[in-house]
């Protein structure tokens, strides 16, 4: 595992967000590590059949996608996203336990990386090219927040499915 640490090199506010951004990534990822490939599959929550380490993986790789790729550069909607119905709001959850966990944390990984540039290419204030459903168009500044507060929230979500599936706590 990298030492994740949540302490930024530099103290500009750039330096601040993507620090907890790489923080939030970097927990996310020590989630599963050591976990075997049928407890990455594992949904434990009986409500809740997509919770899956995979899932939760596959769904962060996707959210990050949707918020600098689609909301922020104004891209098209592609990938599992772009399947989405009523019936099947989450199949990039859904799909992911056909995906090996390795592979779905190098995506994410290889992913992360490309927004790291975009970040760091991109002044805070830049605005979205696409706008929120309200007609608002946020800047960069609110969509790395947005996905720091995602990939957070859901980590609760991999600690909670990882103590049920095998065990382990922490990380």
């Amino acid at each position: 595992m990298n030492r994740r640490t949540d302490t930024p090199p530099a103290w500009d506010e750039r330096t601040q967000l993507a620090t907890f951004l790489d923080y939030a990534r970097d927990t996310a990822r020590a989630k599963c590590e050591g976990v075997s490939a049928a407890d990455a599959r594992k949904a434990p929550l009986p409500a809740s059949p997509l919770m899956t380490l995979c899932g939760l993986i596959s769904h962060l790789r996707w959210v990050e996608y949707y918020w600098f790729q689609v909301v922020f550069l104004g891209e098209e909607l592609a990938g599992p996203l772009a399947e989405a119905t009523d019936d099947d709001p989450d199949p990039e959850m859904r799909t992911a336990v056909d995906i090996p966990l390795p592979r779905l944390l190098a995506d994410y990984e290889e992913q992360s990386a490309r927004y790291r540039r975009l970040v760091s290419d991109h002044e805070l204030d830049s605005t979205a090219e696409r706008s929120l459903s309200d007609g608002r168009h946020v800047d960069l500044r609110w969509v790395i927040l947005h996905v720091i507060e995602e990939t957070s929230r859901h980590n609760g979500h991999l600690d909670v499915v990882r103590e049920l599936v095998d065990g382990r706590t922490g990380a």
